[in-house]
């Protein structure tokens, strides 16, 4: 059976716990941009009181266009990774998309995501369960919140209990996507603690034509109904400037504004919960 509340780092996140912050850019570009938004993130969560872990991809292998940026590949990758847990401290994340990533991801992040497009593969699944770390699954797209129970048995069967599911938007149509927050509690009653990826649910895949376009306006409307249901995370991407970000700027929240963004979303959760 997977763990209620799930040990994600140093932090317990699920039943009666803070919230579960996870955020950072949607791809690495360097280690100098990396720590900045770190670091900016830790004074963040630290004045709001939540648990913070940061957020990058050393690779997206789903890009839209072939010519899109992926970011600095696996080892460069993790090594920027590791040298921003140790500078800030912070639990890591990144996001793997082959089976063959997981053992060098899960020896970096305290954390390992497999994205919405691969929720089903069960070979990745259990590769990133044997690493003994935390998985985060986002829901596929294209998947009920019931059908998550098939991916808590994979991670199960490879040895891994601390399992967070997400709601990540499901396709509505050609290059939409709608949330249907009834996941959220949903996939509570699975027994895993629930996060809701609040900027990926704002894309419209294929939206820019060679890339993904999206609509950063939606993301705090979305995430307020999410903190209204309980949610125990919420992941957010953000980037000091979206519009020059190399990916996913479209629905990416600028960093001088998430602050605030997250202290009106802690004010409704705090209500919800009681």
């Amino acid at each position: 059976m997977p763990h209620n509340p799930a040990r994600i780092g140093p932090y317990l996140c699920g039943a009666g716990q803070p919230l579960l912050w996870i955020a950072g850019p949607c791809v690495l570009e360097d280690f100098g941009a990396a720590l900045h938004i770190a670091e900016e993130l830790k004074r963040i969560a630290s004045a709001v009181g939540v648990q913070l872990v940061f957020k990058a991809s050393f690779d997206k292998a789903n890009r839209t266009s072939v010519n899109s940026f992926r970011g600095p590949g696996l080892a460069a990758g993790l090594q920027i990774l590791a040298d921003v847990r140790d500078k800030t401290g912070l639990p890591i994340t990144t996001d793997i998309h082959e089976s063959s990533q997981a053992a060098p991801a899960g020896e970096v992040v305290d954390v390992l995501q497999i994205p919405a497009f691969l929720a089903r593969q069960t070979d990745l699944l259990v590769a990133a369960a044997q690493t003994g770390k935390p998985v985060h699954v986002k829901k596929g797209q294209f998947m009920a919140p019931n059908d998550m129970r098939h991916v808590i048995t994979k991670l199960g069967e490879g040895g891994c209990e601390d399992v967070l599911l997400c709601e990540r938007g499901t396709f509505f149509g050609y290059g939409r996507l709608v949330s249907d927050m009834r996941s959220i509690p949903q996939m509570q009653a699975l027994g895993c603690p629930v996060v809701f990826d609040a900027t990926h649910s704002v894309q419209e895949p294929g939206g820019l034509g060679d890339k993904t376009g999206g609509n950063r306006a939606m993301v705090e409307p979305l995430a307020r109904a999410a903190m209204a249901l309980g949610a125990d995370g919420l992941f957010t991407e953000t980037h000091p400037e979206p519009d020059k970000s190399p990916s996913d700027g479209p629905n990416m929240i600028p960093l001088g504004e998430i602050e605030a963004v997250m202290r009106r979303l802690l004010k409704i959760r705090a209500a919800a919960l009681g």
